[in-house]
């Protein structure tokens, strides 16, 4: 069963779902019935946006594997697909350089005034001091927060470009930073030592609503705020509030409390805002390697009997309370496959 999908066709798919002869269904599910409705005696689970949540999990008859197309799995319900003994599955590192490259040109936009400067050319304004005042971006000091994968890819290349890089994150070992030559502050500090505060944190009960209006506050009045991450980590009242009365130079968003947004809000009146369209994960290779890694997971652990290489729910490596019946032995396989592609071992800092 696959609950839901953006693409134009599944042939990636139904091509590697033939291979154990699967009955494969997709739909475009965007509530808890429609999802019920179709999976309630699916083996497998592949799953995007769709919310699978613990009413629906405790209807699952038959489901071995919750599949992820994606990064995130804040939609489902981990500790339910737990108790149920269902393996959760993500894609950790599918799309890591495209989020940091995109996170690097809404940092250079802001810094150079890319997009102000297209805005007033539209209104047919040509002035060079029409984006206001632009400063050089050598010596000027990037904060990463969170120091995943993303952030240290952003990082490297954010170095290229003369920028000093400090970052917090509190589930991060210290080995970590100074493998990457990235100086650990706190929090607080931060906020106040960041000319450009970039958020790298995925989307938790401790981290919604963790930039709001103290945090503002407390940033310089020349600071830039991006975020590739997850909407609802910036308040985005008090954001607007910020970028209105002048708190933070500007922000460039690839993520909103509410996607699609209502485009009559007021934070797109902001001239100093950019917004894209949740795009950052996107290029047409990380899309087809997305698709490919959530299929083959099924069919590692429907048909091979295999512990799949990107498990979220890892407590169940020592349960007996697991539907698949995987090989025995097997169950390191996750959590070295993990390991390898440099993934922070807590489940709640994918």
């Amino acid at each position: 069963m696959l609950t839901d999908y953006a693409w134009p066709d599944l042939d990636i798919e139904r091509e590697i779902l033939s291979r154990i002869s699967a009955d494969f269904v997709p739909a475009h599910c965007v509530s808890e019935r429609e999802v019920l409705d179709l999976a309630r005696d699916a083996d497998g689970i592949i799953a995007e946006y769709a919310p699978i949540t613990r009413q629906v999990i405790e209807k699952l008859e038959r489901c071995k594997i919750i599949s992820m197309n994606a990064v995130g799995y804040d939609n489902v319900d981990v500790s339910a697909a737990t108790d149920a003994g269902i393996l959760l599955v993500n894609c950790p590192d599918y799309c890591y350089e495209e989020v940091a490259d995109h996170t690097m040109a809404l940092l250079l936009a802001l810094a150079r005034g890319v997009f102000r400067f297209d805005r007033q050319i539209r209104r047919m304004v040509w002035d060079f001091k029409s984006a206001s005042k632009l400063h050089r971006i050598r010596g000027t000091k990037l904060g990463l927060l969170g120091f995943g994968r993303v952030a240290r890819s952003v990082a490297r290349k954010a170095r290229v470009f003369g920028m000093e890089i400090i970052a917090s994150d509190p589930y991060q070992i210290d080995d970590v930073f100074e493998r990457e030559r990235v100086k650990r502050v706190t929090f607080e500090n931060i906020l106040k030592e960041s000319d450009f505060l970039s958020i790298h944190t995925p989307f938790t009960t401790e981290t919604e609503n963790l930039v709001s209006q103290k945090e503002l506050d407390t940033m310089k009045n020349s600071a830039f705020v991006i975020s590739t991450s997850r909407g609802s980590i910036i308040d985005e009242k008090a954001l607007l509030t910020a970028l209105r009365e002048g708190g933070i130079k500007g922000a460039a968003l690839d993520v909103m409390e509410k996607e699609p947004p209502n485009f009559e809000g007021p934070l797109f009146s902001c001239e100093n805002l950019i917004i894209t369209p949740h795009a950052a994960f996107y290029s047409e290779e990380a899309m087809a390697e997305l698709r490919t890694r959530s299929s083959q997971a099924v069919v590692r652990v429907l048909c091979e009997r295999k512990w799949p290489e990107s498990l979220v729910n890892r407590e169940l490596l020592k349960s007996k309370n697991t539907r698949a019946n995987l090989v025995s032995g097997d169950q390191n396989a996750a959590l070295r496959a993990k390991q390898a592609v440099g993934c922070d071992l807590n489940p709640e800092n994918p």
